[in-house]
């Protein structure tokens, strides 16, 4: 999307585009694994939604953190005592 000025067009600063967007580097780091381990997620599709763009992935922020909370699970209740772990 380019802002248009007195009719000359002006591009978005790089910086501002990116916002709210990590690399597979950043998100890998933010929970702990690989980014080999993040591609191969990608391609059995368990991992969160990405974006791709010639070689390299993006992932928005926000949907990143709603995957995370997706993930999230109960205690796990033991059959025999019935309590939580």
């Amino acid at each position: 999307m380019d802002d248009q000025v007195n009719g000359q067009r002006n591009p978005i600063p790089p910086g501002e585009l990116m916002q709210g967007w990590m690399g597979r580097g950043e998100v890998a780091e933010a929970l702990g694994i690989s980014p080999t381990t993040l591609q191969r997620w990608q391609t059995r599709r368990i991992g969160p939604p990405c974006v791709r763009i010639g070689r390299r992935v993006f992932y928005r922020a926000d949907a990143f953190r709603e995957w995370m909370i997706s993930q999230e699970r109960g205690p796990v209740v033991s059959k025999r005592t019935g309590s939580a772990r």
